[in-house]
């Protein structure tokens, strides 16, 4: 699917996807990741998510690898295995200096700042690449759909990561139950969080079944990631 321009102009080399627990960062990774494939460009994954067992990108290795996407994981995290002691590969300072016009490296980090720690060991090489760092807001994740606890809850993994966020990409949705209604309020949450963090609103997801919201930012996404029990 077609990527928005505001969203594709707010893309760089290296690509880090971060935000709160649950916001669907891995789902985002994996549809940008697809989608600039698609597109004719080398298209890499980091999994950076050593924290959290559930919703890495790990997981959707052979929906990344039939797209012509690699995929940088930790080891230990592959599905099926019966080890959950990801560690980080050394495979993934290299990705992030090889990273260059016409291709790009997607990192999708752990949730918060716990998970948004492992990218500081990394700082210094996605500081010294052309980057950028996406916030995936979610109105609906508990612990941050107040703005205040959003903004707090950005600034945490700042300091975590020792990156500057870049842009703000609405991710609001209530899984099957996603309605017109709920990408409508996850737009107002959006835009008040991106006031008051003086960062761009560069995009907002919606599930390619839904239609007639008014946006040039829309991005119409797949839902290539599912709950432990789906």
């Amino acid at each position: 699917m077609a990527i928005p321009a505001s969203l594709a102009d707010a893309l760089a080399p290296v690509t880090v996807i971060v935000g709160h627990y649950g916001a669907g960062k891995t789902n985002l990774s994996m549809n940008l990741a697809v989608d600039i494939a698609a597109a004719g460009k080398k298209v890499t994954v980091i999994d950076l998510d050593i924290v959290n067992p559930y919703f890495r990108a790990s997981e959707q290795r052979t929906l990344l690898e039939s797209h012509g996407v690699r995929l940088v994981a930790p080891v230990f995290a592959e599905a099926g295995t019966s080890l959950d002691v990801p560690s980080l590969t050394g495979q993934i300072g290299p990705a992030i200096q090889d990273a260059a016009e016409g291709s790009i490296v997607i990192i999708d980090a752990g949730g918060d700042d716990v998970g948004a720690t492992a990218l500081g060991r990394y700082s210094r090489l996605i500081g010294g690449n052309e980057h950028a760092v996406l916030y995936v807001a979610n109105a609906y994740r508990n612990l941050v759909s107040d703005i205040d606890d959003a903004l707090v809850n950005l600034r945490e993994i700042e300091f975590a990561s020792r990156l500057s966020i870049t842009g703000i990409i609405n991710n609001t949705h209530l899984k099957d139950a996603t309605t017109t209604e709920t990408i409508q309020a996850g737009i107002g949450y959006a835009t008040k969080l991106a006031d008051a963090a003086d960062l761009p609103l560069v995009g907002t997801t919606v599930p390619r079944n839904i239609t007639g919201i008014d946006s040039d930012k829309l991005y119409p996404v797949a839902s290539y990631v599912k709950n432990p029990w789906e």
